[in-house]
């Protein structure tokens, strides 16, 4: 069947079970909201005072659901209103689908009225961005989108949509349910490093984990209890990881570094090994970076 451009974007979240998109409505993304209207059943939509709310909304719903947050913006300050939501998406590892505005494609570097390069500005701080030209790449960016922000390590994608883009009208072909990117996962360790890892905790005197935020993303809070209460282990986390362990469990010494308890900082001090998981070592955990 053919639909317009607005309408295939509505079905295509609807075929990510999208049920809320946080937003502020503008000319350039008119059309998205009357098809939302329209055909967005089963999708709340929050009206947000400012664009930026909407970004950091999206980003708060992803961490507290585990779905991927989606927000919209219109073309122009709509879209550079998203850009620090959008970065506090990218440094956390959050799934985000940001949907922008843009002017016509046939008025793109013409300086067209609120006509800016948001892919570009955006580039630095999101896994992957799109500018959409064409009515009949819409269903299937979409898709990839939502993909992409969702899997290996989470993180924003912008989907940047021309407006002649949303009143177009293509063949719109439901999704058939398949992957749209050729991912591999590759296990970074032989069965030599897990040996050595394992001789190595056994060998410790004083071992700690450390737990971040990639053990939530990776649904392994569960082992890394398990492993704490098997090994008796203390256990330190940092900012984004804190919800990885239960606060009230006897071995969980706290928050570790610049904002951190004295007892975790005191014990990842003096530990002679240090098991990391899922953190990146940034400068408020790390008292020296060198």
């Amino acid at each position: 069947m053919k639909l317009s451009g607005a309408d295939i974007i509505i079905e295509c979240l609807k075929e990510q079970n999208v049920d809320t998109i946080f937003g502020y409505p503008g000319g350039a993304v008119l059309n998205i909201y009357d098809s939302l209207y329209k055909r967005g059943k089963g999708i709340r939509h929050i009206l947000t005072s400012h664009e930026q709310g909407a970004a950091h909304a999206a980003d708060s719903y992803a961490r507290v659901t585990g779905k991927t947050g989606v927000c919209i913006a219109t073309s122009g300050p709509g879209a550079t209103n998203l850009v620090t939501g959008i970065a506090t998406a990218y440094m956390d590892s959050i799934p985000l689908v940001a949907i922008t505005g843009q002017v016509p494609a046939s008025l793109i570097g013409k300086d067209s009225f609120q006509e800016v390069d948001i892919t570009g500005i955006t580039e630095p701080i999101t896994k992957h961005n799109y500018l959409v030209k064409d009515v009949s790449d819409l269903a299937e960016t979409i898709r990839k989108a939502f993909e992409i922000a969702s899997t290996g390590r989470p993180g924003p994608v912008l989907v940047d949509v021309c407006k002649n883009a949303t009143v177009e009208t293509a063949e719109f072909i439901p999704f058939d349910g398949k992957k749209r990117l050729d991912l591999q996962v590759k296990n970074l360790f032989s069965v030599d490093d897990l040996n050595k890892s394992a001789d190595a905790v056994q060998n410790a005197k004083r071992p700690v984990l450390l737990s971040g935020g990639g053990t939530i993303i990776a649904g392994a809070c569960e082992l890394l209890l398990s492993l704490s209460k098997k090994l008796h282990i203390p256990v330190a986390t940092t900012l984004m990881g804190m919800s990885s362990i239960p606060g009230d469990y006897s071995l969980y010494t706290g928050l570790l570094g610049m904002h951190g308890s004295r007892v975790s900082n005191k014990v990842v001090s003096e530990c002679d090994l240090l098991i990391t998981v899922g953190a990146r070592f940034s400068d408020r955990v790390i008292s020296d970076m060198k």
